[in-house]
C-alpha cells in the first residue's frame, strides 16, 4: 500500500481542502509512487505564461501581505436546510456570487490555510476552468495538488506518491465549475452577508460517509472571492484565504497536467 504522511496538520489538512477529507473516507482511484515532478513546458509561441517555479503570482495592484484567515466557530449549528425560508435579499446575495464564479475563466494568486490543528501553511495556487487546477504549497511542504479536469491527483514529492481521486468527489468542483447557479445546482443550507462578506454555505450528504460542508465567502463591497471552508464529515474545518489574486493571468496548461504512469509501489 503507499504510504501516508499521519501527522494530521499536513496530510490530513491538505486533503480535507480538496477532497473533502479524502483520507478519511473517498477511495482514491488509484495508488503510485511517481518520481519527482519536472518543470512544467514552457510556452512554444513565446508568449508570457506561468509555471509552477514562478512563485508569486503578480497582480494588477499593489502586492497584498498574506491575510489572517477568518475562522468560523466551531460550535456553529448551520440548519440542514433552510432553502424555503430564504428571503428575496439572500437569494439576490447568492446570485451575485453565482454570476461572480460563472465570470471567472483562469484565477491565480496566493493561499494561506488553517488545517484542523490551526496549524498554517502557505503556496500558490492556479485555477483554469472547467476542472482545473494546481496549489502548489510552500517549503517545507512536500504537497502539490493538481486537478485536470476529471481527476484529482495529491502529490507527495518527499515520498515520492502520488492519491488519484474523481474530481466529482471533491467540494471544489462547484468552485471549477464553468457556469453555476448555487442555489439551484447545489444543496445551499446557509446565506448570510454583512459589511465585510457574503457567506454561502453548500451541504452535501454521502451514504456511508455523512456530511460534509463548503462555505464560501466572497467581499461584500468587491464581490471576490477571499476564502472557502471545508467542514468534513466528523467536524473538523479547513480553511483557505486567498490573496493577490489576478484574473487576467495566462496561465500554462502544462500546470495541469497529471502523469497518469503506472509507477508500482514496491511491496512493503
Amino acid at each position: 500500500m503507499t504510504q501516508r504522511p499521519t501527522h494530521r496538520g499536513l496530510r490530513s489538512g491538505l486533503a480535507l481542502l480538496i477532497a473533502t477529507s479524502i483520507a478519511g473516507f473517498a477511495t482514491p482511484a488509484l495508488s503510485q509512487t511517481v518520481p519527482v515532478p519536472k518543470p512544467a513546458p514552457k510556452a512554444r509561441d513565446g508568449s508570457v505564461q506561468m509555471s509552477a517555479q514562478e512563485k508569486g503570482p503578480t497582480t494588477t495592484g499593489a502586492t497584498q501581505t498574506p491575510p489572517n484567515p477568518v475562522i468560523p466557530d466551531p460550535n456553529r449549528n448551520v440548519p440542514a436546510n433552510i432553502f424555503a425560508t430564504f428571503d428575496a435579499n439572500q437569494k439576490a446575495q447568492a446570485a451575485r456570487v453565482s454570476s461572480y464564479l460563472s465570470s471567472l475563466q483562469t484565477l491565480v494568486g496566493n493561499f494561506v490555510q488553517v488545517g484542523p490543528d490551526g496549524s498554517k501553511t502557505k503556496g500558490d495556487f492556479y485555477i483554469q476552468k472547467p476542472g482545473k487546477l494546481r496549489f502548489e504549497y510552500d517549503a517545507p511542504s512536500p504537497i502539490a495538488i493538481i486537478a485536470d479536469g476529471s481527476s484529482l491527483a495529491v502529490r507527495d514529492t518527499k515520498l515520492a506518491t502520488q492519491d488519484i481521486y474523481p474530481l466529482s468527489q471533491t467540494p471544489l468542483r462547484f468552485l471549477l465549475s464553468d457556469r453555476i447557479d448555487l442555489l439551484k445546482d447545489t444543496n445551499v443550507v446557509n446565506v448570510t452577508a454583512d459589511d465585510v462578506y457574503i457567506s454561502v454555505t453548500i451541504e452535501e450528504k454521502q451514504a456511508l460517509i455523512g456530511t460534509s460542508r463548503l462555505m464560501l465567502m466572497v467581499g461584500t463591497k468587491d464581490g471576490q472571492l477571499k476564502q472557502w471552508t471545508v467542514t468534513d464529515p466528523q467536524g473538523y474545518d479547513t480553511t483557505i484565504a486567498v490573496y493577490n489574486v489576478d484574473s487576467t493571468k495566462k496561465v500554462d496548461p502544462g500546470l495541469f497536467k497529471i502523469d497518469f504512469t503506472n509507477y508500482i509501489t514496491p511491496a512493503n
